[in-house]
């Protein structure tokens, strides 16, 4: 499912679903946080997959002169966080994605995308 949101999202989205990441969700969390406008949130199968995504996500970004202000969790591949500013793509192993919940914890959150339906 796919509502009406931002078009500059696209490219993160686009970006990630390049390397067939699974239950792909993005979240509006502004008037929610202060942290970002959205979080992207995704899972690989396989602590692997999470380090190819970060890393496929960072380099075609960058191609779109889009760069990371940080980037966390790569080396361990549980749970990768890339901020972007506005934007920041949460990436998880499924398994760690379950325990931890974000969606759950961002409940009041606007789902604009979810690509588990």
């Amino acid at each position: 499912m796919i509502c009406n949101h931002d078009p500059s999202l696209d490219v993160y989205i686009k970006a990630a679903l390049n390397k067939k990441v699974i239950g792909l969700v993005a979240l509006d969390v502004r008037g929610l946080t202060s942290i970002a406008d959205y979080f992207i949130i995704c899972s690989g199968l396989s602590n692997r997959q999470v380090g190819a995504v970060a890393e496929y996500i960072q380099i075609d970004l960058k191609k779109n002169g889009i760069k990371p202000l940080s980037i966390e969790g790569q080396q361990e591949g549980h749970w990768v966080v890339m901020d972007y500013g506005h934007v920041i793509i949460h990436i998880f192993y499924e398994p760690i994605r379950t325990l931890y919940d974000l969606e759950g914890l961002w409940i009041d959150a606007k789902r604009i995308v979810d690509y588990n339906e």
